[in-house]
């Protein structure tokens, strides 16, 4: 008879069967923000801070896709960590580019614009296309919570973790 960590673990290296209902729920619930923001203050928001915010939502996302069924924690963690890379964060925008409507793009556009920073690991470009994916999901989270949830559907997550 197994205990019931086993039980729950059993399954640690199957491929993750996600329940889709859960990623709109999570959305709708965390798009609520305690004041509404006005056109005016959302203008005056910048490029990187619309990426700060969308780098959060963007994560939480991928956790919430990788949660069900139950995994080590070490399994999420590596999961994940493949998802949040740069890298791989600008192929998802690249495979999210067809999609956009005019204004998106324009967004898309000033995140790039904004992504001055260097970095040793990445090449720049990859940067600035990791940048304008979080910026495009924190505006999104900000005025289109809706059009977020139908955009992050569209992101083709890898179901395995290669370790």
């Amino acid at each position: 008879m197994k205990s019931k960590e086993e039980e729950l673990f059993s399954g640690q290296d199957e491929v993750p069967q996600t329940d889709s209902s859960l990623t709109p729920a999570f959305l709708a619930t965390t798009a609520q923000l305690p004041q509404k923001i006005s056109q005016t203050q959302l203008q005056q928001i910048s490029p990187a801070a619309l990426a700060y915010i969308g780098d959060a939502i963007y994560e939480l996302y991928v956790r919430m896709f990788y949660l069900l069924p139950l995994q080590r924690t070490e399994t999420y963690h590596h999961l994940v960590v493949a998802q949040v890379r740069a890298e791989t964060q600008a192929l998802h925008l690249r495979s999210l580019i067809p999609h956009l409507k005019q204004t998106e793009l324009e967004i898309v556009r000033r995140g790039r614009n904004a992504a001055t920073r260097r970095t040793k690991r990445v090449d720049p470009e990859i940067y600035q296309q990791a940048t304008s994916l979080e910026t495009l999901i924190g505006y999104l989270y900000l005025t289109d919570s809706q059009r977020l949830t139908e955009l992050l559907q569209k992101l083709h997550l890898e179901k395995q973790c290669e370790t």
